[in-house]
């Protein structure tokens, strides 16, 4: 094996390991998390937004199961997008992040709580829900983070064939009415929440087809005529 070939060789695990790389761009959403747990505490005024709707749904302790699979749910189809379709991936975890952004500037500024119930049996789903309150403060609300991501991965589910598209958007519909029926937000939350997410989701777009645009303006002008002369005339008098 001559030298090009070991060097070819030895080069292709470093370059699928850095094709895996900007997977690495995930972590933001758990260091902005930081900010959630800061934030997850009532401050001088703490509003509550429930309705008579609100009130008159009921609780349903199954859906606790949706809702704490939200975490793994949101993970698995960002790398699915990652790997199916890199431009949404990067559109669709800017979304998140300025998503979020703009939730904690709404905590911090308006927070709000909902009057948990009692809940009462030993089986898995009232355990699970218990599990849920003990975990996360009532806190937040207003938009909610589940239903801002949950959205967002109902949006992202357009990248993928049938039958996971189905089974995505499904999921995404349930997490967003688990949260009313564990009673961790109001509809006005979920109403805000979807509100986020089109809002960052159309920013994050707009600066997407401007970013492409000016690189493909910038390619456009390297490839002229006047360019290619003006990189000779550099090469002539560097020698």
């Amino acid at each position: 094996m001559n030298n090009a070939t070991r060097s070819s060789a030895s080069g292709a695990p470093r370059r699928r390991m850095m094709a895996w790389l900007p997977l690495l761009w995930m972590l933001l959403l758990p260091i902005l998390n930081l900010f959630y747990v800061l934030l997850n505490r009532p401050g001088e005024q703490v509003h509550r937004l429930a309705t008579g709707f609100d009130r008159a749904l009921p609780v349903i302790p199954a859906f606790s199961v949706p809702y704490v699979l939200w975490y793994p749910f949101v993970a698995l189809t960002l790398i699915g997008l990652f790997l199916r379709d890199r431009r949404s991936y990067y559109r669709m975890l800017g979304a998140l992040c300025l998503g979020l952004v703009m939730c904690y500037l709404v905590y911090a500024c308006f927070q709000t709580t909902v009057d948990r119930p009692a809940v009462a049996g030993d089986g898995l789903f009232p355990s699970l829900m218990r599990g849920v309150y003990a975990n996360d403060a009532p806190f937040n609300c207003f938009p909610s983070i589940h239903v801002l991501t949950s959205y967002l991965m109902l949006r992202a589910a357009s990248s993928y064939r049938l039958p996971l598209r189905a089974g995505i958007r499904i999921m995404s519909v349930l997490i967003m009415c688990s949260t009313l029926f564990v009673k961790q937000h109001v509809i006005a939350d979920v109403a805000a929440g979807i509100a986020t997410a089109e809002l960052a989701y159309f920013a994050c777009g707009r600066i997407q087809r401007r970013l492409t645009a000016r690189r493909s303006a910038a390619r456009e002008g390297a490839d002229t005529p006047g360019a290619a002369a003006g990189r000779r005339s550099r090469k002539r008098q560097a020698g």
